[in-house]
């Protein structure tokens, strides 16, 4: 025979958290008996109000209440007056300090409970079943889940013989614990007898995060500054590389300026024309000194009077 687990109770400290926030070790008994009458009563107040949820948390000698409704108004009435009126009957049925606090259902379309309740609630009204359940099928599927699953178990129809009809669309990973599957359990009080009505609806996979990830991540972003800090000194590196560069350009624009004065000398080679014009008159000189020669010669054959 197969062994069922409770789908919320197998995810509970993996994707769910408790309902119950407290921890008694002598007094576990009186406070587990009070977490029953708050929830007896919650429900049986406010039958009207689609409450889907009631979280506890204990702190000392006062006793935090938060209600998940789809529908506030009913709760909160005129000016918060139901309100108050509830917390004071609250704190006199267990004799200590009640906070109350409301919280809205965004989607009721995907909450188990409020679903299971509202086929129920066909089914006590002499709907057909199998219509009901089909019309809750297509309700949810529209509002986005993955899968559902609902089954009826029953004098289903009035039958003499109680049987059990099954309604599966879609995935639901019973297996899975990261699997967000949200599960309700209600019955439909019919003159024939009770009907339980079982609603599983998968919503999606949650990835659970743990702290441990969130510390990991700290160093490796004090990785990532040191390595952006030595970064910094490789581009300063590189900035001094550059300036070394320009030092070389400089020291090459000077190798420039002293190639430039070389073409002077290629110039101080013109002079030697002017040198050879500058010699032309030396043809002259010579001509004077030939003259003067001339001039001793003759003298020298003139005859000379005794």
């Amino acid at each position: 025979m197969g062994h069922k687990v409770h789908p919320l109770g197998f995810r509970i400290g993996v994707i769910h958290d408790w309902q119950a926030k407290w921890y008694a070790d002598k007094h576990y008994i009186e406070f587990l008996h009070e977490d029953l009458k708050l929830r007896k009563a919650i429900r049986s107040k406010y039958a009207e109000a689609a409450i889907s949820q009631v979280q506890i948390d204990r702190q000392a000698n006062k006793v935090a209440v938060t209600i998940h409704t789809a529908r506030p108004g009913i709760v909160i009435g005129r000016g918060g007056q139901r309100v108050d009126e509830m917390r004071l009957y609250l704190e006199k049925l267990i004799g200590k300090r009640v906070q109350l606090n409301i919280q809205e259902i965004q989607q009721p379309e995907l909450d188990a409970y409020l679903v299971a309740r509202t086929i129920a609630e066909q089914i006590e009204r002499r709907v057909a079943y199998r219509r009901a359940m089909k019309q809750a099928v297509f309700r949810i599927t529209q509002a986005g889940a993955k899968g559902i699953k609902i089954s009826c178990a029953g004098r289903l129809g009035g039958s003499e013989i109680a049987r059990r009809q099954n309604i599966h669309q879609g995935q639901v990973p019973l297996h899975t614990l990261r699997a967000d599957i949200d599960y309700g359990l209600t019955e439909a009080r019919t003159t024939l007898g009770r009907i339980g009505v079982k609603v599983w609806i998968y919503k999606g996979d949650i990835l659970a995060q743990p702290k441990i990830e969130e510390v990991e991540e700290m160093p490796a972003e004090a990785e990532a500054k040191p390595a952006e800090a030595e970064a910094k000194p490789a581009e300063a590196e590189a900035k001094p590389a550059e300036v070394e560069a320009k030092p070389a350009e400089v020291e090459a624009k000077p190798a420039e300026v002293e190639a430039k004065p070389a073409k002077p000398k290629t110039k101080r080679t013109k002079p030697a024309a002017s040198r050879s014009a500058n010699t032309k008159p030396s043809a002259p000189v010579e001509k004077v000194e030939k003259e003067e020669t001339d001039a001793t010669t003759e003298a020298s054959e003139i005859p000379q009077e005794p």
